[in-house]
């Protein structure tokens, strides 16, 4: 009985902790990107063109999953003043660890390295993140953290208690080097967004930057890296805070980055060109005078700032889409675009514009849930003669599946151009979840040359041999490759037909 009393009251005493309100963050003072310089290797890579094309900024697309990740490499390795990372997911994997040592490395060089990563799924990093933190040279800040540090059970009792900030989270992904360069997009920081996974790989994009650009993305870091929702890990986790983690880090680590570096994706990476001539300099981009990065409050994940009010996103792609005079090419891994959506689409497709929209097939969906939101929206779209195709499963890959996951699709680029010369690159998916809980960001550009470059990718990735054109024949959806023509969704599982089911049921539109 007394072994009872004990369990219950310690179970108790977890309960209330786990609920426990996460405190305010205390004030901290104000903290700005460096400014540029001119005695640096990025200095001289990037200033004189700066230079010699004034308020213009330069833009390159970065859609091959090596090239990202031989730029990301690359730029810290040649940092000598700042690295800014914020980003959604870093996984403690080939990739994620070699681009963390990297930024250990500069570190003890003397760079100033702030990183920002969303809590989701920083806290199940938590001992690795709060280790770099105890650098003298390196920053971490969790965004929107939990109070629980660690265990299933206090993160599942904080989400039952805080459901409505916990579901808020910081989608923006940036990385910032030297204020010289940035890179934004939709990548997180991992295997299967480089092309490194032997398991499934990710179609992404992100756009690398030079010019006035950068330090834009530079004052949008700083908003959320000084947000009251941005917490630095020393104060949610000091005792792992310390030089002796700080120091098994290091010693884990220089194993590992050299296995990585005699890995086969590095010897890819040797063996591909195109990255070669990347790390050699060689970096080609397209100057513009029109564009603009955007993004959400940070204060959106607070309950500030709701609904279509609160996406400055949506505030600029909503109007450039409707206010197209030929075509719209859209892609979006998880596409809900709600009775609204579906109508402007449809009716901007019956007024003679081209509408032409990239999405997941429900066999290539790691979020099940998703599809099942904008399948109940594809017949409409259809009639009004919009054109949808739904991108294959990655051949000879699965992937897994998740209610409400994030990680595994086969597509997780976020873009579209209008017009052949107005381009959309970010983080942010035509989805209510984009639209009014996560925040997000991304890069307008007005430039035909990039333009003509993403539709070429569409075309790419939405031929028969990558995706099925879903078509309405008799008021009966067809999906249809050009060799195998389909009556129901290909090559999907029961257990995803289901959970697509179950949520056009039970209505959950609102939290895609």
């Amino acid at each position: 009985m007394r072994t009872t009393s004990r369990l219950l009251v310690c179970f108790l005493v977890l309960l209330m902790a786990a609920c426990a309100n996460l405190k305010p963050r205390p004030e901290l003072p104000p903290e700005t990107a460096l400014p540029p310089g001119s005695d640096a290797p990025l200095d001289d890579l990037i200033a004189l063109a700066e230079t010699r094309h004034p308020g213009q900024s330069a833009f390159r697309l970065l859609s091959e999953g090596m090239e990202a990740f031989a730029l990301r490499e690359r730029s810290a390795a040649l940092a000598a003043r700042s690295l800014d990372v914020q980003t959604y997911i870093w996984h403690d994997d080939q990739t994620g660890g070699f681009l963390a040592y990297r930024l250990l490395e500069a570190a003890e060089r003397g760079v100033r390295v702030r990183l920002l990563v969303d809590d989701m799924n920083g806290r199940g990093s938590n001992l690795s993140f709060a280790a770099l933190d105890a650098h003298p040279n390196i920053q971490v800040r969790m965004f929107n953290p939990f109070r629980s540090r660690s265990g299933t059970l206090g993160f599942a009792l904080e989400a039952l208690h805080s459901f409505d900030r916990i579901n808020r989270r910081m989608h923006n992904k940036s990385w910032i080097a030297d204020n010289r360069i940035a890179i934004v997009g939709g990548r997180n920081l991992g295997d299967e967004y480089f092309s490194a996974s032997d398991q499934v790989n990710f179609v992404d994009l992100d756009f690398a930057m030079v010019g006035p650009i950068v330090r834009d993305t530079s004052a949008v870091f700083d908003g959320y890296w000084n947000s009251p929702a941005a917490y630095p890990i020393e104060l949610l986790a000091p005792r792992d805070v310390s030089a002796q983690a700080l120091e098994a880090l290091r010693k884990k680590g220089a194993p590992s980055i050299a296995k990585a570096s005699s890995s086969p994706y590095a010897a890819a990476l040797r063996d591909d060109q195109a990255v070669q001539r990347l790390i050699e300099g060689d970096w080609p981009m397209y100057w513009a005078s029109r564009y603009r990065l955007v993004a959400d409050d940070p204060l959106k994940v607070l309950g500030k700032s709701e609904g279509l009010a609160g996406s400055n996103v949506l505030a600029l792609l909503h109007p450039m889409i409707e206010s197209s005079r030929s075509n719209a090419y859209i892609i979006s891994p998880y596409f809900v675009p709600g009775a609204n959506g579906a109508d402007m689409l449809a009716s901007l497709a019956r007024s003679g514009r081209a509408v032409n929209v990239l999405t997941n097939s429900l066999a290539a969906n790691d979020v099940a849930a998703v599809y099942g939101g904008y399948a109940q929206r594809r017949k409409p779209m259809l009639e009004g003669g919009v054109k949808l195709w739904e991108l294959k499963p990655v051949a000879g890959m699965q992937a897994k599946s998740s209610l409400f996951g994030s990680s595994g699709a086969s597509l997780h680029t976020k873009a579209l151009t209008v017009d052949d010369s107005l381009v959309f690159v970010g983080s942010y998916n035509l989805d209510p979840r984009s639209t009014s809980l996560n925040t997000e960001q991304g890069v307008f550009v007005e430039n035909s040359v990039i333009a003509a470059q993403l539709n070429e990718l569409f075309k790419a990735e939405t031929a028969g041999a990558k995706a099925w054109a879903v078509t309405l024949e008799e008021q009966r959806l067809r999906w249809s490759d050009g060799e195998k023509v389909y009556d129901r969704s290909p090559e999907a599982s029961l257990g995803k037909k289901f959970q697509a089911w179950v949520v056009r049921v039970l209505g959950l539109e609102s939290q895609l």
